[in-house]
């Protein structure tokens, strides 16, 4: 099954008010073509799961800029001063949540669990309005899970049925997040017709579609 996908025909799977969950880290590992896809696009009121809020021109800071993003999930968003701004002007919701948890959060869409317990957050401003519950005597948040309408990955390399190579830092969130999405597509580096079962990072059963680098 070839999987191969056009930058133009991306446009086609978006839709106002979905859920976007977005592989990086500080923008490494994030598919800049697809973001730059989502900006054409022109949808908006879009929900964005992702580490950080990009850089104010690149990786989703460029669809946050755009105006098109309604709320951030994010563990962090000092790498881009504008979500700051858009945040204290209400022009943008931010859900700022501990990283480890944000992971677990998005793992857990993935592996379609309803969420995970944690300590992290117990007694600050991240357990406000959450359920709390005691095991043994310890007391542990409850995160729910995270899924997205639509995963956006990046690789180093992908076959044409989409199992992915990821090389060192790359690999970050985007594992994790092609796991939760309804739809996930992962942007190649570089097309090859066959990887190594032994370096497959995001294994080509949860890709849907391969947009390779350079597609317009």
């Amino acid at each position: 099954m070839n999987k191969i996908i056009t930058k133009d025909q991306i446009k086609d799977l978006l839709f106002d008010g979905m859920t976007i969950l977005v592989g990086g880290f500080m923008t490494n590992g994030t598919p800049q073509m697809i973001c730059d896809a989502v900006v054409e696009s022109g949808v908006k009121d879009l929900t964005l799961v992702c580490n950080d809020g990009g850089y104010e021109e690149s990786g989703i800071g460029k669809i946050i800029k755009n105006g098109q993003c309604k709320t951030l999930i994010t563990s962090h968003i000092g790498l881009n001063p504008l979500v700051g701004q858009m945040m204290a002007t209400n022009d943008i919701e931010v859900i700022l949540t501990p990283q480890g948890t944000l992971a677990e959060q998005v793992r857990a869409g993935g592996s379609g669990l309803g969420g995970v317990l944690t300590p992290t957050g117990i007694g600050t401003l991240v357990a406000e309005g959450k359920e709390i519950i005691n095991i043994d005597g310890k007391d542990f948040l409850l995160e729910k899970a995270i899924k997205g309408d639509l995963a956006i990955c990046k690789s180093n390399q992908s076959d044409h049925v989409g199992n992915s190579t990821l090389l060192g830092t790359t690999i970050n969130f985007n594992p994790l997040m092609a796991l939760a999405g309804k739809i996930t597509i992962v942007e190649t580096d570089e097309l090859v017709d066959h990887i190594d079962p032994n370096s497959v990072t995001i294994p080509g059963v949860v890709v849907n579609y391969v947009l390779e680098g350079g597609t317009k």
